[in-house]
């Protein structure tokens, strides 16, 4: 089994900008695209940016476009969330995901999920 590491989750002030990353550990693999979703307390876990390797290709959900940017090394299994004016909803625990099932980067089927990493943004 493929693990998913995140990391660079923390407490940030509204308007400020945090960078998270996610790395495979233990068997590497290539995968047709990564993603970023994200759950707080009592709601669902919703799409938040992904890249398709081929073509370089990137989505977004509308809650962050313009804000966030996600980017990766697809040799080193490794995405990259930049994450730019901050608001106190989106706070949340943040989800790496690795190869949709689908192959449709924004749907919840991925096959390799990370453990998450707490993002809190105060106002």
């Amino acid at each position: 089994q493929v693990q998913l590491v995140e990391s660079g989750g923390g407490l940030v002030q509204a308007g400020g900008s945090l960078r998270l990353s996610c790395a495979a550990s233990g068997r590497t693999f290539s995968s047709y695209a990564m993603a970023w979703f994200r759950q707080a307390p009592g709601k669902e876990r919703e799409f938040v940016a992904a890249i398709r390797w081929s073509g370089d290709r990137t989505y977004y959900a509308d809650s962050v476009k313009n804000r966030f940017t996600i980017s990766g090394d697809n040799a080193k299994n490794t995405v990259y969330l930049q994450m730019n004016s901050l608001k106190p909803e989106d706070t949340a625990g943040y989800y790496c995901a690795a190869d949709p099932v689908s192959g449709i980067p924004w749907s919840k089927n991925y096959n390799y999920w990370g453990q998450g990493t707490q993002v809190t943004v105060s106002s």
